[in-house]
């Protein structure tokens, strides 16, 4: 019998293993499809991989700003897909080294709970696994709306949006999320006319909303188009009609991508028999990642929460620290967010479109990126807004950051709100000198 069993080798699954593992436990980790989840082999990686091509072939096209001067400029789009799938079968290969190093039985296969009484037992490749602690973390899968026509349109998700070896002359995306505008900067980098309809009134739902038009005004200025308020009504292998106020529009493409959303994995778990309890679409946990079964947890999409690859490693600790009798609890204010677009984007906290909901008081701290002299230094033309958000005890709430490297500068942040730093003592850390990162004291000399 195992210690540990888990159900789900994405970022939570491996991370719960190995951290289980390294704290005397016996782990069995079942696995369907390859180890890393979506996040390493349909996600945040090969996108990541991707989007930096897209940068670096950006960067040359503007390098005549910093005196520097490239003729016959080309890119080779095989040679970029290869690379990201080089770098996949890299991680790959290492989370496999590190399951074997840490004596991690890998099973690979689809797993399933026959029962969970006085321990769980797990079907998996006709054999049957026993355990005394479960933890199911089976990720989320791309949401396909009922849209008329999809059925008989070729459309994208992300998944085929990453394996094509060309770029599309023209592209419609469905859904201004984060996956979105990740697709969308990508493809116009490299000459595709994107359309991107989004339903809210806003790209980038859930982002400060200050922060996202920033971007989408950077993105209208390269060329992408954007449709908010929109609701895609019918589609074809050719062109998409939707409705805003205005009316009917149609908008003729090569290609469409839908990226509307993702929801939890719950098929064929064998959870039906057990009832556990819901949240969303997902399962329902406490501030350890137990479900309503005390020895069955759930980590990542699967609780329908926050779906991002560093909140599911984060409550894997957790719940591996509460099977071992260590305190811990899963603290969700203080998870950021990125949008790996160029520039990028980056958050945590609230923001102030949900304070200004709910009738709170706060300050507001906000500079431009070009305070930052190092930003100025690497980003000719570019602008950008840092924004922290404090309560009346002058804590800090939320930091949001337009400009790059947002994605670096934000922990900083994060680190801040979880340790409950206040302005004064904000103020006192020490930033080297030339460094974005000095945005924040210089933001925070504007109270």
């Amino acid at each position: 019998m195992f210690d540990l069993a888990i159900i789900g080798g994405g970022p939570g699954g491996y991370t719960a293993a190995e951290r289980a593992a390294k704290k005397g436990l016996t782990v069995v980790l079942f696995e369907k499809k390859q180890l890393g989840g979506v996040c390493l082999n349909e996600g945040c990686i090969p996108t990541k991989t991707m989007l930096y091509s897209a940068k670096l072939y950006q960067n040359a096209q503007n390098g005549s700003k910093y005196g520097i001067t490239l003729d016959n400029l080309s890119f080779d789009y095989e040679k970029i897909v290869a690379r990201k799938n080089k770098i996949v079968r890299k991680l790959n290969a290492g989370i496999r080294t590190k399951m074997a190093e840490h004596s991690i039985t890998v099973v690979n296969g689809e797993a399933s709970i026959q029962s969970a009484t006085n321990h769980i037992e797990i079907a998996c490749n006709k054999e049957l696994f026993e355990a005394k602690n479960v933890i199911v973390c089976t990720g989320s899968s791309t949401v396909i709306p009922p849209i008329k026509g999809l059925d008989s349109t070729s459309f994208w998700t992300s998944t085929e949006a990453l394996d094509t070896k060309s770029v599309p002359e023209s592209l419609v995306i469905v859904g201004g999320g984060v996956i979105g505008l990740e697709f969308a900067g990508l493809f116009n980098t490299f000459g595709t006319a994107v359309t991107v309809i989004e339903m809210a009134p806003e790209i980038l739902p859930g982002i400060d909303s200050e922060i996202a038009a920033l971007l989408r005004a950077d993105y209208a200025k390269k060329g992408i188009t954007f449709h908010l308020n929109a609701q895609v009504k019918e589609v074809s292998n050719d062109h998409v009609l939707f409705a805003t106020s205005e009316g009917i529009q149609s908008v003729n493409t090569t290609k469409i991508l839908l990226c509307v959303g993702r929801q939890p994995n719950l098929e064929n778990l064998g959870l039906e028999p057990l009832q556990l309890e819901h949240f969303r679409k997902g399962l329902a946990v406490n501030n350890h990642m137990q479900t309503s079964h005390p020895h069955i947890y759930a980590i990542g999409d699967i609780t329908g929460f926050s779906m991002l690859a560093h909140t599911a490693s984060r409550e894997a600790e957790v719940a591996v620290n509460h099977l071992v009798g260590i305190e811990d609890d899963m603290n969700y204010n203080v998870v950021p967010a990125v949008v790996y677009t160029n520039p990028e984007v980056a958050g945590v906290g609230v923001t102030e479109d949900s304070l200004q909901a709910k009738g709170i008081n706060y300050q507001v701290a906000k500079l431009p990126m070009t305070f930052s002299g190092r930003f100025v230094a690497e980003n000719e033309g570019g602008n950008g807004l840092c924004k922290l958000i404090f309560n009346e005890d002058q804590q800090l709430l939320g930091a949001h950051i337009i400009g790059n490297p947002a994605s670096e500068l934000i922990a900083t942040a994060t680190l801040a709100m979880e340790r409950g730093l206040t302005v004064s003592e904000f103020k006192k850390l020490i930033f080297p000198h030339p460094s974005v990162g000095e945005i924040f004291k210089e933001a925070l000399f504007t109270l």
